[in-house]
Order: structure tokens, then C-alpha cells, then sequence
């Protein structure tokens, strides 16, 4: 039988480890915390200066007796210059068992070479890992989808720009935190396992406790739980969550994804406007000279205020007729392709987003809700048959879901019952724990839900939310 490439690759491979074992010397190192982030060594580069770093060795060159390496950490990338003058004899014979893709610690000295790149002049080196398998043939364009994805750890190896996507992200959610608390906003945590699934239209994924012999359901929405805290007395609570969906996977769905719920006491739809346009141009600064971003080779303006469209207002332009309109709806929906045999206002709203939002580059706040659309959602004053209810679009995506939140019991129990009587989105049961906190008093206020994972997207021109997802949900691999 003819010995494939690749498994040549990984005996030779295997042979280099037996190398460095039988030297003594441990392939899996250990301790190296002197080493400074490569990115902070190259910048402040001193000829002659110390340094030691420690790193993923992505490139060889060798030229006579001269060998250099390219290290690579997640800061960035310098040259290493090895020579057994230097290092000795015993080292070189270690140095060649070392591979690309192995890790190595290294101390030495800076110097530039004539072609003016900071390198160091490796005075002594440690194997701190041995890579068993060889890195991707093109380790620098790594590019087939699936690979990057299902091998995440072979794609941020492979393209930093990714590595500085996923840690602009954490930065991100890390300063949202920050903004939030500075507000006197509280971080909370609420149950991941509900046995009432509740807070949104969507069908969650099913588990089962043993001991206690009873079904329970990945949340859909942490809502009910979040309110039930501002019945407690706590005023102002967010929580950035995970929630699970049991729905369609595309470039802007997930069915796990990030989301930053947030509750205020005593405010309303206007003031989550307020809250939102003050927080996600803050979070813009954070990686941008500017208040415009770009996005899919488009630009977008987050200068505050954004334009306010009233929901039935967009679907009158787009339809030409009224959204209450059920035989005009229905024709509609038919024509678009959209099924039919459903509430109206599912099907309505359907229509509505066929015709309305690829035309909402935005920002732009979609307001006013028809209320049979919005369960949990205060009436307008000014026309019953609305809610005080906004979504953000920008760039043509939803970014974020906020209301007036309703807090009369009666109302809501009126409206809870409606739902379970039509079966809307497979709801089955009342949340009564809920309704009774309701009716201990929850105080007015404005609700807030934005994704995460979708402003990690704008605001790093990413077009996948994969792209901005560490590990997305994947197909079993056979």
C-alpha cells in the first residue's frame, strides 16, 4: 500500500517528538510567564534591547547557516534568528526536530536586519508545545468555510483578522458592560432552564431533569424573569444572555445566540430610544475615528438622533393598502409566496417584512406596533390599536426590540389568554407565577432587548453572524 502524504507528514512528526524526548527535554513544556506580548515588543523596539516572548511558530526560512522563524502570538508576529554560534550545539540539535506550528519560548536580543525587520537573535529557546499535525497547507488563507468553522482553532491559527475580529468583540461587550453600570444599571443572571418557556415567539429546544422527572426548556427570552425583578425593587437590571432557539440557521441566525435584555423602571419606549442611540455610538467610538461605520460596502451614519417610522405608516406605503385589511393581506401574502393559513397578523406581518425591511438601511426606529403583534406591550394613548413598541434596523438587520412594558395584570392575563386560545407560535401554557408578581404592582417602565451578536457584525464588518460566533452550530462531521 502507497503511504499517503499526509500520514508521512504526521510520522515525521512523530519522529521529531521521540527527537526531544530522547534529548531529555519535556515536549510539552511548561511555565513561561516572563514572555511580553509580541505586539507590545515590536512597538516599542529598542536596538540592542532584551526580549523575550513565547509563540506559535507559523514560518521557516534557513539560509546557510542562518535559520529564521516567524512567531506568532495573539498580539502579532516577529522574526527569530537562530544560529548555533549562539544558541549551541546541543540546542541546534533540538532545533531540528522543531516544526511550523509548534510552540516555542524564546530569549534574545533585538537587532533589525537589512531589509529593516525587528527581529530577535535567539539566545535561548524552550519547546513549550509540539504540533503532532501540520498546520493548513496555506496556513496564512485559510478559506474553505467549513473548515474555518468546525476548526475554529485552525482558523484563528490561520488569520489574525479573525483573531482581532473575536477579540473586538470581547472588548465590545466588555465596555457595554461598563457604559451600563456607570448608568446604575445592575447585571443579573436568570435561569437557563425554564419549565414555562416564556418572553418571545419562538420554539425552544425541549430537555429533561431526572430527579425531579420533569420537562424543562432552554429559555427563549429571560422577560418574564427580568420583570419579575423590577416587581422585587430593582429598578434598573440587564442581563447578557444566551438564548436558544429552536429555529433556522442563515448568515443572521444562530440558533444559540447573545443577547443584552435590560428593564428600567419608571421610562418607556422613548427613553430605550434614548438609551439605545447613547450606548451603540458609544460602542462605535470604541474601534472607529467616526460615528460612520461600514458594512457590506455600504456606509452608515450612527449620528444621534435617528428617524422615527411609524409601523403602519411603512406597510401603507409599501402595500398601498391598511394592514387591517384581511382579504387585501391575504391576496398579498399569496402572491408573495408567503402561507396563509395562519393568524392574520402573523401573515401580515410577513408581508410586512417582504416588502418593508429590505428597505430599511437605517438607523432607523420602526415604531408603534400593531398590539396583536405585541403581548407583553403597553397600548398607545393616542391610538389603541398600536403598542408603544420600536425595532432598530441597521443595515438592513433588526439590532433591537424595545416597549413600553405592560403592566396592568388584568390586561395581561386578557392577553396571555387570547394567545393560548389561538395556540399563537405553539404557546401552551400561562406563566400564572408571572401574572401574580404582576399583580403584587410592577412599576412602568421601558424594555429593551439588542443582540449581541448582530452589533459584534456592524461593528466589525462582519457578514456572517458565524463570523462573529466563536463556535457556531454545525452539521455532525461523519
Amino acid at each position: 500500500m502507497t503511504e499517503k502524504p499526509e500520514d508521512k507528514l504526521l510520522a515525521d512528526r512523530r519522529a521529531h517528538l521521540e527527537a526531544i524526548k530522547a534529548r531529555g527535554v519535556d515536549p510539552w513544556g511548561g511555565r513561561f510567564e516572563s514572555a511580553h506580548p509580541i505586539g507590545e515588543i515590536v512597538k516599542g523596539y529598542a536596538e540592542g534591547g532584551a526580549a523575550t516572548a513565547a509563540g506559535r511558530i507559523t514560518g521557516v526560512r534557513q539560509f546557510g547557516k542562518a535559520n529564521f522563524l516567524d512567531l506568532r502570538d495573539w498580539t502579532g508576529k516577529i522574526q527569530l534568528y537562530i544560529k548555533k554560534d549562539i544558541v549551541g550545539e546541543a540546542a541546534m540539535e533540538i532545533y531540528k526536530a522543531v516544526d511550523i506550528g509548534d510552540l516555542l519560548g524564546v530569549n534574545g536580543r533585538l537587532f533589525k536586519t537589512k531589509t529593516g525587520e525587528i527581529t530577535i537573535e535567539v539566545k535561548e529557546f524552550r519547546v513549550l508545545a509540539k504540533s503532532l499535525r501540520p498546520l493548513p497547507e496555506k496556513w496564512h488563507g485559510l478559506t474553505n468555510v467549513e473548515t474555518r468553522y468546525r476548526q475554529r482553532y485552525l482558523d484563528l491559527i490561520a488569520n489574525p483578522e479573525v483573531m482581532e475580529t473575536m477579540v473586538k468583540r470581547s472588548q465590545i461587550v466588555a465596555e457595554w458592560r461598563r457604559w451600563l453600570s456607570e448608568r446604575a444599571f445592575v447585571e443579573v443572571e436568570t435561569p437557563m432552564m425554564q419549565s414555562i418557556p416564556g418572553g418571545a415567539a419562538a420554539k425552544p429546544f425541549e430537555t429533561h431533569h431526572n430527579a425531579l422527572d420533569m420537562k424543562l426548556y432552554l429559555r427563549i427570552a429571560p422577560e418574564l424573569y427580568l420583570k419579575r425583578l423590577l416587581v422585587g425593587g430593582m429598578e434598573r437590571v440587564f442581563e447578557i444572555n444566551r438564548n436558544f432557539r429552536n429555529e433556522g440557521i442563515s448568515p443572521r441566525h444562530n440558533p444559540e445566540f447573545t443577547m443584552m435584555e435590560l428593564y428600567q423602571a419608571y421610562s418607556d419606549y422613548r427613553g430605550m430610544m434614548e438609551l439605545t442611540e447613547g450606548l451603540l455610538t458609544h460602542l462605535c467610538a470604541l474601534h472607529h475615528t467616526t460615528k460612520k461605520i461600514s458594512f457590506d460596502g455600504k456606509e452608515y451614519d450612527l449620528t444621534a438622533p435617528w428617524p422615527r417610522r411609524k409601523y403602519l405608516e411603512l406597510f401603507q406605503e409599501k402595500a398601498g393598502f391598511d394592514w387591517f385589511d384581511a382579504a387585501k393581506v391575504k391576496e398579498k401574502a399569496q402572491a408573495l409566496g408567503i402561507g396563509v393559513g395562519r393568524p392574520h397578523e402573523q401573515v401580515a406581518n410577513d408581508v410586512f417584512e417582504h416588502l418593508v425591511e429590505p428597505d430599511l438601511g437605517g438607523p432607523v426606529f420602526v415604531i408603534d406596533y400593531p398590539v396583536e403583534l405585541s403581548p407583553l406591550t403597553k397600548r398607545s394613548p393616542a391610538d389603541p390599536r398600536v403598542v408603544e413598541r420600536f425595532e432598530l434596523y441597521i443595515a438592513h438587520m433588526e439590532i433591537a426590540n424595545a416597549y413600553t412594558e405592560l403592566n396592568d395584570p388584568l390586561e395581561q392575563r386578557a392577553r396571555f389568554e387570547r394567545q393560548l386560545s389561538a395556540k399563537e407560535e405553539g404557546m401552551e401554557w400561562i406563566d400564572e407565577d408571572f401574572l401574580v408578581a404582576q399583580e403584587h404592582g410592577m412599576p412602568p417602565a421601558g424594555g429593551i432587548g439588542i443582540g449581541v451578536d448582530r452589533v459584534a457584525m456592524l461593528l466589525t464588518d462582519s457578514r456572517s453572524i458565524r463570523d462573529v460566533i466563536l463556535f457556531p452550530l454545525m452539521r455532525r462531521s461523519e
